[in-house]
């Protein structure tokens, strides 16, 4: 990308992390559906933190990675997805992105985002060269454990534990990062070509 198509470094009060937790629907519940997201600022602080209640029968919720059971969906204080989709649109929108592999949350939030004001951990071109592995993404806790020496998701996904490490990650090389992009140039892999449809 050509130098000037870049907008601005953002501001930390610009930046959110993000994560969802997804269930399965539909046939051996492979297809995933939003069950919870997370997101935090700059500072690490819960900016949200909600379950979202099934849009569909829920065939398998996952529990032993996501510590979700049917309780956590259909209480009845557990908001719609619409309202959560719209919520997480409005607290996003003219702000930069930190997350891993986005294009998923993105996907299941139906919610698209403009490339260049996302900021993917699992996309970083030097993440992936530090642990020699340019054409493959490199899971979060993977990246957690090797560059920062910390663990991360020992028991069930939690998004916001996950948007914080992501943010952690993103805050150790911030300088680097924008610096590439206020030069035009672009310090991430592409996502996959299947998920275009989440980016702007």
């Amino acid at each position: 990308m050509a130098e000037g198509k870049f907008p601005p470094t953002p501001t930390r009060d610009q930046v959110l992390a993000i994560s969802c937790t997804n269930v399965g629907v539909g046939p051996g519940g492979t297809t995933a559906m939003l069950a919870r997201v997370g997101i935090v600022d700059y500072k690490g602080n819960i900016v949200l933190d909600t379950f979202v209640a099934p849009t569909m029968e829920v065939t398998d919720y996952r529990t032993t990675t996501t510590g979700i059971e049917l309780g956590h969906l259909v209480a009845s204080d557990t908001p719609s997805f619409e309202r959560v989709q719209q919520h997480v649109a409005d607290l996003i929108r003219g702000k930069v992105i930190v997350g891993h592999s986005l294009w998923n949350d993105l996907s299941v939030l139906g919610i698209p985002h403009l490339t260049v004001a996302t900021r993917d951990v699992a996309l970083y071109q030097p993440f992936r060269n530090a642990l020699r592995s340019p054409t493959q993404v490199i899971g979060l806790q993977t990246l957690m454990w090797h560059l920062m020496c910390r663990r991360c998701q020992d028991g069930h996904l939690h998004p916001v534990e996950n948007a914080r490490a992501t943010l952690d990650l993103y805050r150790t090389v911030a300088v680097e990062w924008e610096s590439a992009i206020s030069a035009g140039v672009w310090p991430c892999f592409l996502p996959p070509s299947s998920f275009s449809r989440c980016y702007l």
